[in-house]
């Protein structure tokens, strides 16, 4: 089966941009198929680094096909602008893109309201940059898709609905509703914006179906993370999308039929960036350390992440609800020098030691086991059996304690820096 999906395992930033650009090395199509701007994945192009939001990571091979799916929400700026940015560096051919004419487009007033949510009290973490806001005016039908770009009076028409919904929150937060001329302005924008990238919008269902069935290798790649999914992560603390493997078919548009694997991206411990339960949590001045050691900040923020021992009663959960074949684990040189290493693999409840992740998690007390630490430096490790016996533990642990294998250990932030036990494509 010549696709496969990958995804992330914990709750983002797992490393994943690195990740499948190694493994999209033997692909001819990778597909971006869920969220927006608020994914940042970070590429390593010789001594540069080129941070993707949009653009999927096959980016970086010429003549791979890089499609933005019909699950993504997509600011038309920010996509222009990666583009440019792209194409100074030699990248990405008019050619090599394709976005979903059924995606969803984020405006300036999903930003506006995801502004006043994150105001108040109740606010959950987001990046602001209109995500949540984009997917409701999806479900609500009333989302503006790259297809209305080519139809300016559908555009208005659907501009008009949504903030004529909107006027009266924004009226009662002192933002001002745009009137008559301000949105023939912003539909004039859209429309210069767009003109570039129409020939460049189709049915991306379509296309990738085709190329599977032309024996294509077709890589689907994930945004954020599982325990991030709108059904199955820690709600109300996730995105507002489906992160999991599932979500490669629904926002692409093939059958599950064409997925033959499912690759999983975990770190070797855990971050969280952003308010949510996190039960294996460090103390603070502990984090300080392993966020400096990691580079532990958000690629597309720059906020700092809070840094946790590996979950594997999370990780268990992610496994299942991805159907996951093998796991890619990150940043395992991070782990060197740190001391005994600790894992979580349950958390306590009244009923006893639960396994898996609950649908309540905040509060829940963490049952950690100690596993014993190394000291070496693994970067130059390139084998497997060269890694030090503790390291080797650890992997084993991990592996044992889910039930999948590792089909790759990232032991340095360079593309180099891996030890392949695993190739995706043949």
């Amino acid at each position: 089966m010549p696709a496969a999906v990958v995804v992330g395992a914990q709750w983002g930033d797992e490393g994943k941009g690195k990740v499948v650009d190694l493994y999209s090395e033997g692909a001819d199509v990778v597909v971006r198929f869920a969220g927006g701007a608020n994914a940042g994945h970070t590429l390593v192009l010789g001594d540069q680094k080129l941070v993707t939001h949009l653009v999927p990571s096959g980016v970086l091979h010429p003549g791979t096909l890089c499609v933005l799916g019909a699950g993504m929400v997509i600011d038309l700026e920010t996509l222009t602008d990666e583009i440019a940015e792209c194409r100074e560096r030699g990248l990405l051919a008019a050619e090599d893109l394709l976005i979903s004419e059924r995606a969803q487009l984020i405006l300036p007033y999903h930003r506006d309201l995801e502004a006043i949510r994150e105001s108040g009290r109740h606010a959950i973490g987001t990046t602001r940059r209109g995500i949540g806001p984009a997917y409701e005016s999806k479900a609500a039908r009333t989302g503006i898709r790259p297809a209305d770009l080519s139809r300016p009076q559908i555009l208005r028409e659907r501009i008009d609905q949504n903030l004529d919904q909107l006027a009266p929150l924004f009226a009662a937060h002192d933002i001002e509703v745009p009137d008559d001329e301000k949105r023939s302005r912003l539909v004039e924008r859209l429309l210069t914006i767009a003109a570039p990238l129409l020939p460049s919008v189709g049915n991306a269902g379509r296309r990738v179906a085709d190329e599977i069935a032309a024996g294509k290798n077709v890589l689907f790649e994930g945004a954020q993370g599982a325990l991030l999914d709108v059904d199955h992560g820690t709600y109300p603390f996730v995105t507002s999308s489906t992160t999991t493997a599932a979500g490669a078919c629904s926002g692409t548009g093939v059958g599950p039929t064409a997925i033959g694997k499912v690759i999983g991206i975990s770190k070797t411990y855990c971050t969280r960036v952003g308010a949510g339960p996190f039960p294996t949590e460090m103390d603070e001045e502990v984090q300080k350390v392993w966020r400096e050691a990691g580079g532990e900040y958000g690629a597309t923020t720059g906020r700092p992440r809070r840094c946790g021992w590996l979950d594997l009663a999370a990780l268990k959960t992610a496994v299942r609800i991805n159907g996951m074949t093998s796991l890619a684990l990150t940043k395992l040189d991070v782990l060197s020098g740190r001391g005994p290493i600790h894992v979580g693999v349950g958390y306590e409840t009244d009923d006893g030691v639960m396994d898996e992740l609950p649908v309540h998690v905040g509060g829940l007390k963490p049952v950690l086991r100690e596993l014993p630490g190394w000291d070496d430096d693994l970067r130059g490790v390139r084998d497997v059996s060269k890694l030090p016996v503790a390291a080797r533990a650890y992997i084993d642990t991990i592996s044992d304690h889910l039930g999948v294998p590792v089909g790759l250990v990232s032991v340095g932030p360079g593309r180099s820096e891996t030890i392949v036990l695993e190739r995706l494509f043949s």
